[in-house]
């Protein structure tokens, strides 16, 4: 019996020791796993992120289009402009010499970007109505001028109303319907050129004289009869 029990003890003294060999294997697993568990964690959240942690993407704000109504007189000159878009007053120097239907864009003021994105893009598109008196071909501009018909016979001068003021204009005797001038320089600016500008094109239209008095009637006669 002494044996048997010693026996006895002597293998649950073996299995306690091999309990407690796992056992402090299992602890430094444990340890080995809780040392390198930053680095795993910190790999996983720069692959795939995490949800506190997730990066959120950033997107670029939309463009937008806006149309900027001028008058032909406008464009004579840079200047100023004020608008509104979504609220917001925006101030632009408008250059001289734009076309109608010219479009130009202003970098960051269109819609704000999603998550800290880049802001788009504004488009301005100029509209630029028909002009009643001058007609606009690139930077030259043509008109049509009336001119009485004693002084397309006889000479003298007479006023042209250009976009920069009015100018006396010598008219040679004899001066024909249809005939055209050029002033140089009254056309419209080159557009981001200085000191370069197109030139106006003057076509007279001679007018016939309306209700004529018995003694103008009389001199046409005799001139008539010196043909």
């Amino acid at each position: 019996m002494t044996s048997m029990a010693k026996t006895g003890n002597m293998q649950n003294n073996l299995s306690n020791k091999r309990m407690h060999s796992t056992d402090h294997k299992r602890q430094e697993d444990s340890h080995s796993l809780e040392g390198t568990d930053p680095d795993f964690s910190s790999f996983f959240e720069s692959m795939f992120g995490s949800a506190g942690k997730r990066q959120q993407a950033k997107f670029r704000g939309q463009d937008i289009s806006a149309e900027l109504k001028l008058s032909l007189a406008d464009t004579m000159q840079t200047h100023p402009q004020t608008f509104t878009i979504n609220g917001k007053n925006i101030r632009i120097t408008v250059p001289a010499g734009v076309e109608n239907g010219q479009t130009i864009k202003l970098n960051g003021y269109g819609n704000p970007g999603v998550n800290g994105g880049p802001a788009g893009d504004l488009y301005i598109s100029f509209s630029i109505p028909a002009h009643p008196v001058y007609k606009r071909l690139g930077n030259d501009l043509y008109m049509t001028a009336p001119l009485d018909l004693y002084t397309a016979m006889l000479g003298g001068e007479t006023i042209i109303e250009t976009l920069q003021g009015k100018v006396k204009l010598k008219v040679a005797p004899e001066t024909g319907n249809g005939t055209k001038v050029r002033l140089k320089g009254k056309g419209v600016p080159v557009y981001k050129k200085d000191g370069e500008t197109g030139d106006l094109y003057v076509t007279f239209e001679i007018k016939l004289p309306a209700n004529l008095t018995e003694k103008q009637k009389e001199l046409f006669t005799e001139l008539s009869k010196l043909k």
